[in-house]
């Protein structure tokens, strides 16, 4: 592994054995080809299945491949440990299923020389939605607006599974961020902004995971539940610069 490596793709995994093979190899063939030093880490978030012992497998291929594994708590859980332990000038958050493709990843280093946050959006001037059913697209529009409404003004889609930060903020945000599920984007980019960060859009092409894991009647009372949480943390304090 490169000592000091300038791109950190962070993934977080829980039961990916039948996506990773495919996908992985993916991401490892792209940074090979880019001229930055670079390091992948993988987090496994406590699976039942064969994910840890894949992503291992491919590690000992690759050196710059490395696995972290986790008891189950969550992707917020997953992803705080993997971005803090993770050493590039540039860090990057990657779903599993490259739902954002890693190709795009070019495009987010010219917005981190302006911003300390970069956010994958669905909705910046020039992106583009694939294959996503009429209703999840409602869904994400009703719940972007109360985040807008609540904690977020001007920010037009937080939810998009790839973000990049710059290294010096990885620990002032990643150390105060509290939510294991789905809240935990929200909570981030509150936070960015609550410390006086810069957040960019970056526009991409966006594929809908048929696979995906939001369940339509479990899921978007835990999103607004979530929100609200973060609100109620705000208003206690939880979030003030000195803590962390």
């Amino acid at each position: 592994m490169p000592a000091s490596p300038q791109i950190s793709v962070v993934i977080p995994a829980y039961n990916e054995e039948r996506r990773l093979p495919q996908t992985l190899p993916r991401v490892l063939r792209f940074l090979q080809g880019q001229p930055l030093p670079w390091e992948v880490i993988v987090v496994d978030d406590g699976s039942v299945d064969r994910t840890a012992e894949i992503v291992a497998g491919m590690a000992r291929q690759e050196p710059s491949l490395r696995l972290l594994r986790l008891p189950h708590r969550g992707k917020g859980s997953a992803l705080r440990a993997g971005m803090l332990a993770a050493q590039g000038t540039y860090c990057f958050l990657c779903d599993a299923d490259l739902s954002v493709p890693i190709e795009d990843l070019p495009h987010f280093l010219p917005a981190l020389q302006e911003a300390e946050v970069a956010i994958a959006s669905r909705e910046a001037p020039g992106a583009r939605r694939i294959g996503e059913p009429a209703y999840r697209h409602l869904m994400g529009r009703v719940y972007n607006f109360l985040v807008r409404l609540l904690l977020l003004p001007g920010i037009r889609d937080t939810q998009c599974g790839f973000k990049g930060f710059r290294r010096e903020v990885v620990s002032p945000l990643f150390s105060r961020q509290g939510m294991e599920g789905w809240g935990f984007d929200v909570e981030l980019l509150y936070l960015a902004r609550r410390l006086g960060y810069r957040i960019v859009e970056v526009p991409v092409q966006w594929t809908y995971g048929r696979h995906s894991r939001l369940r339509l009647f479990r899921d978007p009372w835990r999103m607004f539940r979530d929100l609200w949480r973060v609100r109620w943390w705000a208003w206690l304090g939880r979030y003030s610069r000195d803590s962390g």
